[in-house]
Order: C-alpha cells, then structure tokens, then sequence
C-alpha cells in the first residue's frame, strides 16, 4: 500500500510512541528495519504515521526494545488495528484538520479533564454561545462555516451525553461564568446549561472563584484526555492558529499537576453550582 496523505492524531500518535520506544532503548533504525524485515524507509514512515504497523511487527519490535510493560504494548497494538471511521470524517475537507484532530482524541479518551478562564468548555456550550465565539474569529467567518463548526461542536458534545458516556471533570474560572458572550440571555441559557449538565453523573463541573487570586496556568485553555494507559495521555492546548497536541512524559507530568492542584483550589461540585446561580441571577 502507498504511504498515507492525510494522517489522523491517532496515526502521528503511534508514529511518536514507535520512535519513543526504539530510540529509549538505544536501537538504530537501521537495526529496527533488519529486524523487522523491511526497508530503512519503511521504519521511517512508520515512525511518522505514513504507513501503518502490523500486530506482529509491533510486538517483535517491543520485546526486543525491552519493553515489558504489557498493558501500554496491548494499547499500541489496538490503536495500529484498523478501525471504522469516526463521524469527524465527514467533515473532513470542510473543517481544519485540527478540530477533527480534537474530536478523535476526545472519542478514544477513557476520562476527559480540562481547564478554562475565558470560555466555557465546549463540550459544555450552548449553540447561541458558541456560535458568538465563531462569530467573533478574525478574519470573520462565511456563515456556512460558521454552521459547520456548530454541527461539528454538536456531534463532539455526544462524548459526554451517549450511551457508556466518558467522564468529564472541568475546572472553570469565574471569568468565563461572566462573559456574557451573546448578550445577557445568551449568557443566562449558557449558565442553565452548565448547571443542567453539571447533574450528570459522568461530568463534574468545578468553579474557581476570583476570590482565590493567582492559580496555575492562568490564561491558558488546557484539555487532558486520559488513555488506556497512562503514556498514551494527551494534551490539547488552544492558540490562534488551532490546536496543539503535547504528550511527551515531562509534558503529560506538568499538565497532570496543573490540573490536580486546579481541582484542589476549586468549590465543590455543590458550591460550584451554588456559585453559577448566583451569577445567573445577578446578570
């Protein structure tokens, strides 16, 4: 089969874990293509997610890299196996490849946390909510864009809704409570949401006051999906050009931190909508 021309994070992200494990254990990939008996480009595009790997290969490749750690190789294995296409797909050619990007690893994380200071998450917005931020993007965006980025949010948001849905913890500074993206009604339908999604069971919604000053990452959107294994962790961070996924184990440690010290500074899930009525009715 020809190399790939459009990878998936999921793609790139084997790719990463391929080259991790053999340059951990010190093994040129000259060394790997011999013993894997394909050429030194072959190990190449496999190590950047242009050509896949199979089963076999992979579990040769992890013994001899020393690599014993079961339940991370078995992780590998499941995510070099052919899977059927996810729903982003259909967006695919109509969207950045980014937000498709967001949405695959949002669907093959295990647990969802996350960390916001001016907008309420999107896995947690209103239509009319998130359709004032589209509407706010420099240059502005046709309308018909606006439209597909609000069916594509809506199709993301199933994560947290669907049968066996993924668990949620969101951290939300009061700043983002306020913002009154929309008008005041838009605002006041986003916090009744909020509250009305906070009583599921699978989504924890906790408030960071302003009350409590200086706190870690501030000013910065974080999203951390959990994987099969811990490893296989991802971090997404927002700019003004789209999405930045981070999963090198320095990184993975720093953004895990951040957020359990986030998740000890907030108000208790009952404080916390306590605090979002209070808001609600003062605006």
């Amino acid at each position: 089969m020809p190399p790939r021309t459009v990878l998936t994070q999921r793609q790139k992200r084997l790719g990463c874990e391929l080259r991790k494990m053999r340059t951990t254990a010190g093994m040129s990939a000259e060394y790997a293509a011999g013993l894997l008996g394909v050429d030194r480009s072959r190990i190449s595009n496999m190590e950047s997610g242009l050509r896949g790997i199979s089963a076999e290969r992979l579990r040769t490749l992890a013994c001899n890299c020393d690599c014993t750690d079961e339940k991370y190789v078995d992780a590998l294995v499941a995510m070099a196996e052919p899977s059927e296409a996810g729903w982003w797909e259909r967006y695919r050619g109509s969207l950045p490849q980014g937000l498709l990007d967001i949405s695959e690893t949002e669907a093959g994380a295990t647990r969802l946390r996350g960390a916001n200071t001016v907008h309420v998450p999107g896995l947690l917005q209103t239509s009319a909510h998130a359709m004032a931020i589209f509407r706010a993007v420099v240059p502005q965006l046709p309308e018909h864009e606006v439209a597909l980025r609000l069916a594509h949010r809506a199709e993301r948001q199933g994560v947290i809704v669907r049968d066996n849905p993924t668990p949620f913890v969101a951290v939300i500074h009061e700043a983002a409570l306020r913002m009154q993206f929309g008008g005041r009604d838009v605002a006041q339908a986003q916090l009744k949401h909020l509250l009305e999604t906070s009583e599921r069971d699978n989504v924890t919604v906790l408030v960071l006051p302003f009350s409590h000053g200086a706190f870690p990452g501030a000013g910065h959107m974080v999203a951390y999906a959990e994987g099969p294994v811990q490893q296989l962790d991802t971090v997404q961070v927002d700019n003004s050009h789209g999405p930045a996924f981070l999963h090198a184990d320095g990184q993975l440690a720093k953004y895990r931190a951040q957020l359990d010290l986030l998740e000890g500074m907030a108000l208790s899930p009952e404080r916390s909508r306590d605090f979002i009525r209070q808001i609600a009715q003062q605006l």
